[in-house]
């Protein structure tokens, strides 16, 4: 009888979630939700009550991301400084991108674009360096690298939204319709999911795995940038004209950037096994993540990305019912995202039901990424259904 009224007491005397918000978690509050009205009333003519519901939905979750990881913070305010430097620049002449200085060199979105570029290279080669040279200061310098090309991804982002509409209202559009503009949100997810766990267990050795992801990302874009010169604004086809897209693509690609950071934490698991195996007490297996953090980070990305990769399912049978009168169809790409669901699935029944760690589950996990990338790329590239676009 004494030890529950001990543990009432405890819970009544517990500080309850207002009490335990600081100064400055109420001032972030009040500075997003003063923003999010602010832009709701700028705006609130053009927006039909779903995107006026998706605004407020992103404002809350906006809230929490900055109470529940403080970093997100002053990355956000950046973002926002930079945004909307650039968009007083602009003011309603997309032209003046090629005469204006800090548009075209800084803040027009293929100039952050590029720089964003520049920056995740840099800073995958310098995650590197940091770990074999085992320097504090060259591993705050490749964080550094990461929160600013992330930082002008997302202002390129967000000034490509505002491009679209200053070269027609018809053309306007969120910047998440075609490969070139979700390799860039890939990108950035990915990046700020390896930022948020290296924060969390103090540690910068596995950067330069997860940056090589990412890297390869950039590649990718400046491929398609260079040679198929597929940078330049579209507008949307009819496929897409749906403010479903503005919350099923993000959702699904908070899945594949979490399924990616897992694989690149599996290829550093095998590669942390096979060396510690055989030189124990070698530099290389001194140096490279102990395999506890490695199996732990693993199971959290893909536990997340699993998550996040559900609701944008659950999303996407609600808009393939709106767009073509039912919620599964069995068309290619449904068929590829029920392999990966079921894949993951799998992977997390077995890591929590059966405990199976190790090797072989980092082997599934960097397997994963393929059948991942398939269900993304392969899909459009070799198969023909209903969501034939987006192809290279």
């Amino acid at each position: 009888m004494s030890v529950t009224r001990e543990v009432m007491l405890e819970q009544w005397e517990r500080p309850s979630f207002s009490q335990r918000l600081s100064h400055w978690d109420r001032l972030w509050m009040l500075l997003v939700m003063a923003s999010s009205i602010y832009i709701g009333w700028w705006y609130y003519a053009d927006m039909d009550s779903y995107e006026i519901a998706i605004q407020a939905g992103s404002s809350v979750a906006l809230i929490a991301w900055g109470i529940y990881w403080k970093p997100a913070r002053l990355f956000t305010l950046a973002v926002a400084a930079l945004t909307a430097l650039a968009l007083w620049r602009y003011g309603v002449d997309y032209e003046l991108r090629l005469g204006d200085f800090w548009l075209k060199y800084f803040l027009e979105s293929q100039a952050a674009f590029m720089w964003m570029s520049a920056l995740y290279v840099l800073a995958t080669v310098t995650y590197f360096a940091a770990l074999f040279a085992q320097s504090a200061f060259i591993g705050q310098t490749a964080t550094a690298l990461t929160w600013c090309a992330t930082a002008m991804g997302l202002t390129g982002l967000l000034v490509r939204w505002r491009e679209s509409y200053l070269l027609g209202a018809d053309i306007g559009h969120i910047p998440v319709s075609n490969l070139y503009e979700v390799f860039i949100l890939f990108a950035l997810i990915t990046a700020l999911l390896y930022l948020f766990y290296e924060d969390r267990h103090r540690t910068r050795s596995m950067g330069g795995f997860a940056l090589l992801v990412i890297s390869a990302a950039v590649a990718f874009l400046l491929w398609y940038t260079f040679d198929r010169e597929a940078h330049h604004i579209q507008p949307l086809i009819p496929a897409l004209q749906s403010y479903w897209m503005k919350i099923h693509v993000p959702a699904n690609f908070i899945g594949y950037g979490a399924f990616a950071l897992a694989a690149m934490l599996g290829v550093a698991y095998l590669l942390q096994n096979w060396i510690g195996t055989r030189w124990p007490s070698g530099r290389l297996a001194r140096v490279l993540p102990p395999l506890d953090l490695l199996d732990d980070v693993m199971y959290k990305a893909i536990a997340l990305g699993f998550a996040a990769f559900t609701l944008a399912t659950i999303l996407g049978a609600l808009w393939a019912a709106e767009a073509w009168g039912g919620y599964w169809s069995w068309d290619p790409k449904e068929t590829w995202a029920l392999i990966v669901w079921l894949n993951y699935a799998a992977w997390l029944h077995l890591r929590m039901t059966k405990g199976w760690r190790g090797a072989p589950m980092a082997w599934w996990a960097v397997i994963g990424l393929f059948v991942t990338l398939f269900a993304f790329l392969g899909v459009n590239m070799f198969l023909s259904g209903l969501h034939s676009y987006g192809t290279l």
